[in-house]
């Protein structure tokens, strides 16, 4: 006899009913794989989304793999099952959030070159901390940080987001090495951002975006 390995929290693929009338066992085991991958997509996004707010407010040692399954209404089984170790938690979580932020720096910059593009690149990556504050925190955190398990990762995803600025500021000085300008530029529109989120919330967002623009429009 065999055994699998089990999600604590999910009821698994064997958890629908029997067949509805007219229905093939093929299409109901394919509709039982399509729910049991919603649910288990579900469970790890509510894990991610925990630890994102628990290591952004206390720090990644003083998060336990406890803390997460709590404040993610899951099992502590449930995150070993949908993740490795409480690294790969983070892991996930930072390599997710990273993606979502090329993504939106990409369509903000889209259709546009040079100062124009810079300035669209600004403030979007202004309204992704505005937006996801927890996540802006670790970006923060970790971003420049060498020596975590998780740094190729991160480093590569990284590197992909400081690429949309070195493309803008390239497109205004053809042939110079940009690549320290552009992670210059990233890192002030980040450290703006927090400083805005943490200490000077009550600025508007157009008073955070005009004071980075004044800090780059000699660039």
């Amino acid at each position: 006899m065999t055994t699998t390995k089990a999600d604590p929290t999910a009821d698994g693929p064997g958890a629908v009913g029997p067949l509805e009338p007219g229905a093939t066992a093929e299409a109901t085991g394919s509709r039982r794989e399509q729910a049991f991958a919603a649910r288990r997509a579900g469970t790890r996004q509510q894990i991610i989304d925990a630890a994102v707010s628990l290591i952004a407010d206390q720090g990644f040692t003083a998060t336990s793999v406890e803390d997460i399954a709590a404040a993610a209404g899951v099992a502590k089984g449930s995150v070993y099952y949908n993740f490795g170790s409480k690294s790969d938690v983070f892991e996930a979580a930072l390599a997710g959030g990273l993606e979502r932020l090329t993504l939106t720096l990409s369509e903000a910059r889209a259709g546009l070159q040079g100062k124009e593009a810079l300035a669209a690149l600004i403030a979007s990556l202004l309204e992704q901390i505005s937006a996801h504050p927890d996540f802006a925190k670790l970006l923060a955190a970790e971003v420049f940080r060498v020596g975590r398990e998780w740094q190729e990762t991160v480093g590569h995803i990284r590197a992909r987001v400081i690429e949309f600025y070195a493309a803008a500021l390239r497109e205004e000085r053809p042939g110079a090495d940009v690549s320290l300008l552009a992670a210059s530029v990233f890192g002030a529109t980040l450290v703006a951002g927090l400083e805005w989120l943490v200490f000077q919330p009550e600025r508007e967002f157009d008073e955070v975006l005009a004071a980075v623009l004044e800090l780059v429009a000699g660039l």
